[in-house]
């Protein structure tokens, strides 16, 4: 019989950089030598929408040459042994799903995903490129479904739902730098215990047990996820 323990795991671009993803923002503050300024903000939509649609149709083909990694399968094999198992990410990658798992929240949208500029609740599948000129069902320009700064984050509420019923959190590949979504660590009972998986972990003050674990994800979740579905099947 599974445990009704409620997991939650929360991730960032660390989780997917061993499988290849650039991370969001690098040391340099460039994304993909773009600065964000001139990719992931209304004002670059508005001035200059062909660039960001050419960006993310970029980010969305490198998708598929990359795969999920060892850390990825491990939080997808928490399913197995926890009935209710929920993945909070800031990425827009796919790679939480092709490993498997089964509920994900996007907090800053998703690239397999386009939307209507008019309207953020028409969202519709976008697998290749999308050009200007593609239209979405209410007939406005599609653009890229991803939370540009300066927007507001439409699956927060969502996120903080999950968060607050937890049993166990996990937080991977994340500097905890970007709110609100880094604000969601701090949204938890404080008896609940928390582990942290980052090479370079970021200092955290939280009254919640804590473990830190200073390994990239396809290194340092496996023998984690091992750990504790030993620890619930030992009672």
């Amino acid at each position: 019989m599974k445990s009704q323990k409620k997991v939650v795991v929360f991730t960032g671009a660390g989780m997917s950089a061993d499988s290849g993803v650039s991370t969001f923002r690098d040391a340099d503050g460039l994304w993909e030598n773009h600065r964000i300024e001139d990719v992931c903000t209304p004002e670059a939509w508005a001035r200059n929408p062909q660039g960001v649609l050419d960006f993310y149709n970029a980010r969305r083909a490198q998708l598929d040459e990359v795969e999920p990694n060892a850390g990825h399968r491990a939080v997808a094999g928490l399913e197995t042994h926890f009935a209710n198992v929920v993945v909070v990410t800031q990425n827009v990658d796919d790679l939480h799903e092709r490993a498997g798992s089964s509920e994900i929240i996007h907090l800053h949208g998703e690239l397999r995903k386009a939307r209507s500029e008019r309207n953020p609740q028409v969202i519709v599948p976008a697998q290749g490129p999308t050009h200007m000129g593609d239209t979405g069902p209410d007939g406005a320009q599609l653009r890229p479904h991803i939370v540009f700064f300066g927007e507001a984050v439409p699956e927060y509420e969502r996120a903080l739902e999950a968060v607050r019923d937890a049993d166990l959190f996990l937080v991977i590949g994340t500097s905890l730098a970007v709110y609100p979504a880094a604000g969601l660590l701090y949204q938890i009972r404080p008896d609940v215990p928390v582990w942290l998986v980052d090479p370079n972990p970021a200092r955290v003050t939280v009254p919640n047990p804590l473990t830190v674990i200073a390994e990239g994800a396809a290194k340092g979740v496996p023998p984690l996820v091992v750990e504790l579905i030993r620890r619930e099947t030992e009672g």
